[in-house]
């Protein structure tokens, strides 16, 4: 090989010496340096690992720690933001309400980026896309830490460092559909237990370096903590171009047209990312949907008040904390527990009627806190709370399946998230102008309460009338139909097996409920 380079050069070193070479002939000589130069860059070029050649190999399961390094990096931090509430609030002389607009810019841009996150998957892939939201998110933090106004920090650590993690958990849970075939559920599962570890684990290092370095200095070793994804998106190999199309999500590339005009180009982009006509013609999907965002109203509000709330009541600083890393530690080990009972075929024509019943337990949860505020009640508050907590996450995207067909589930999910994060977003600034109004903790509460309950109620009637109706069109179906038409007709209904027959489709938004 070197002696071939050798006499490489030496033809080059003669060719460009030559004087008496006619045009055609140097630019012939050049076309042939470069196609020998090709053939020897791909020969010596190593070859990428065919990850899906060998599904579920070794490398597979290092993609699955990668994904929950992750998840517990990404999703797993807005839980500690409560912790820093009252220093903050401090600093910027500003109210509860003012304050609460940085958790819920930053948590709502978790969800609301899930369409850019996807056009970036589908151009650079996932290891671009991960690496890319580890930057963001380091940067964002970072900047923030030289903050001296509220919007500023609205702007970095709220819009940047969300959009970067948003970045970094939708990727790395794309890249287990390419690595994962027959256990996609049990990968799936598993690497939610890493938002688990992060709400378990943010707090505890939060409260720890805030006594040493102020919220400022913890900002700024945070920034550089967020650079780990950048390290595990290094570890997802690309897959093989053989492969890739058959696994990826959404409408084939359309062909070749004239360029439309910016209005046509995004509504086109909403249309294949955003499933507005679902919602319209979907009777299941637009309840779902909209209970979800109504729910969402009150959902983060333990999160974020949690803490501040129980400091105002006398309780230390670290015992506040280890609040939030209860509920975090339990969900490591409930989460798993009720995304195994979810998948039991003998719950599968109830999974809406849990989901629903999920919902009014955690609103109904929420009341304890406005019964009483000792440290032991607050314990208890949190176990239960972690019961209802994991059963709305197992449940969430099972429901979603149930209603929605799987070959458009990926886009009734990137709407249901935008939808999420427009509510994420409303729900703590209203809170704390609540609690600014009032200056009573238990409003609060009372607030996420109401929303949970009347959410519960809303989708578990709403569900059972168009449950009530299709029986109704069923029977109605049944006695005009002619008796061959029956098996065909039957096929279009919702079985009890329904959703495990149908075909898998890669997840390309996810939320963090």
């Amino acid at each position: 090989m070197v002696s071939a380079a050798q006499e490489r050069r030496q033809v080059g070193w003669q060719r460009a010496g030559s004087s008496v070479l006619s045009p055609p002939q140097a630019a012939q000589a050049v076309v042939t340096a470069v196609v020998r130069a090709e053939a020897v860059v791909a020969a010596l070029e190593p070859r990428m690992p065919q990850a899906l050649e060998r599904a579920e190999g070794g490398w597979a399961w290092v993609v699955l720690l990668a994904s929950m390094v992750t998840q517990g990096l990404t999703l797993g931090f807005p839980t500690c933001i409560g912790i820093f509430f009252t220093e903050l609030q401090h600093d910027f002389q500003a109210s509860n309400s003012e304050t609460s607009w940085f958790p819920s810019i930053l948590t709502a841009m978790l969800h609301a980026g899930g369409p850019l996150c996807s056009i970036l998957v589908g151009r650079f892939g996932c290891r671009v896309t991960v690496m890319l939201g580890g930057v963001l998110a380091c940067l964002g933090m970072v900047a923030s830490s030289f903050c001296r106004t509220l919007s500023q920090l609205y702007l970095s650590a709220g819009f940047i460092t969300g959009l970067g993690m948003c970045f970094s958990f939708q990727s790395t849970i794309t890249v287990l559909g390419f690595y994962f075939n027959r256990r996609q559920a049990l990968a799936n599962a598993l690497a939610s237990v890493g938002v688990s570890l992060g709400i378990t684990l943010w707090p505890l290092l939060a409260r720890y370096l805030l006594e040493d370095l102020g919220w400022r200095g913890t900002f700024l070793v945070f920034g550089g903590v967020f650079l780990h994804c950048c390290v595990c998106g290094a570890i997802l190999r690309p897959v093989a171009p053989s492969v890739a199309p058959e696994t990826r999500d959404g409408p084939p590339p359309p062909a070749k047209t004239p360029a439309p005009g910016c209005l046509a180009a995004c509504g086109r982009a909403i249309q294949r990312h955003l499933a507005f006509d679902i919602l319209w013609h979907n009777a299941g999907y637009r309840t779902f949907t909209l209970g979800v965002a109504w729910m969402i109203l009150g959902f983060p509000l333990p999160h974020v008040f949690l803490v501040p709330y129980a400091m105002r009541h006398g309780v230390d600083e670290h015992r506040a904390a280890l609040l939030i890393s209860i509920i975090g530690f339990s969900n490591i080990f409930l989460r798993p527990m009720a995304g195994l009972l979810a998948g039991r075929r003998d719950f599968a024509g109830h999974r809406k009627y849990l989901f629903s019943l999920a919902v009014l337990l955690n609103g109904l949860t929420n009341l304890v806190c406005t019964v009483s505020a000792d440290f032991r009640v607050l314990v208890g508050y949190c176990l239960v709370y972690s019961v209802s907590m994991s059963g709305v996450g197992a449940l969430f995207f099972q429901v979603l399946m149930d209603v929605v067909p799987m070959d458009r589930f990926s886009r009734a999910l990137g709407l249901c998230t935008v939808l999420e994060s427009i509510s994420i977003l409303i729900s703590p600034p209203l809170a704390g102008f609540l609690l600014d109004t009032t200056d009573n903790f238990s409003y609060v509460f009372y607030m996420s309460s109401f929303f949970l309950l009347s959410a519960a109620v809303f989708m578990g009637g709403s569900f059972c009338a168009l449950q009530k109706k299709e029986r109704q069109g069923r029977r109605a179906q049944v006695h005009t139909a002619p008796p061959e038409a029956a098996p065909e007709g039957a096929l279009t209904m919702e079985g009890k097996e329904g959703p495990e027959k149908r075909p898998y489709i890669e997840i390309m938004y996810v939320t963090s409920v």
